[in-house]
């Protein structure tokens, strides 16, 4: 990003992460709700986008797009790298023109995510090294739920399973999301919420991080 781009940020950029099932898009809509009624400019958002590669990437978590000849579903590698070009695309079309508005963005899903999705299969390392592009963001809340309780939202909530909802991946990709969380902790801001809580409980206690932050001078 060009320090002409950086210097313009004056919003803030807030994301939610977790695992499928604790709750993030939830979160994002009652918090969006409840910093407007305070008077702020939000925009909400997610990861995948709804652009042309976070498109493709939706089609390959549901099974719709694979390999040729029916060989399976795309590599690892591909698919860290189209999360990462997503990213890219995501953050010049509204991340970035929202904060140079002075706005609030509150993101469903971010880099943590890709270091725990795909960095259970492949090198973190590497993971962080594709998405070297992406800005950090002012607050990250982890909304955190144990594997089991999200298994249990998921079947609740029906719908098709995607690539990454079986337990055992699942398992799998909340040590990752504490691995990742570590080693992002020393550069950016990552607040843990009890994600097992009831639903007003979570957003009054992600409001609390979020007042928190507008609180401070910039």
């Amino acid at each position: 990003m060009s320090a002409a781009r950086k210097s313009a940020r004056r919003g803030r950029f807030i994301v939610l992460e977790g695992l499928d099932g604790a709750g993030t898009t939830t979160q994002a809509e009652r918090l969006a709700s409840a910093l407007r009624a305070e008077g702020h400019a939000v925009l909400t958002t997610r990861e995948p986008s709804d652009g042309p590669v976070g498109t493709l990437i939706r089609q390959a978590l549901t099974g719709r797009l694979g390999l040729p000849n029916g060989a399976g579903p795309l590599a690892p590698e591909t698919l860290a790298l189209l999360f990462a070009a997503d990213r890219t695309d995501h953050l010049a079309a509204r991340v970035l023109p929202a904060l140079e508005e002075g706005k609030l963005v509150l993101c469903d899903r971010y880099v943590l995510s890709s270091l725990a999705y795909q960095g259970a299969s492949l090198p973190m390392a590497w993971v962080e090294a594709v998405n070297g592009y992406a800005v950090s963001p002012d607050l990250t809340l982890f909304v955190g739920v144990a594997p089991e309780v999200a298994a249990k939202r998921r079947a609740a909530r029906g719908g098709a399973a995607e690539l990454f909802e079986a337990d055992e991946a699942q398992r799998r990709i909340a040590k990752q999301y504490l691995a990742a969380i570590r080693r992002r902790a020393k550069k950016e801001r990552i607040v843990h919420i009890d994600g097992e809580q009831g639903i007003e409980a979570v957003t009054a206690a992600s409001l609390a991080e979020i007042r928190k932050l507008l609180g401070r001078k910039r």
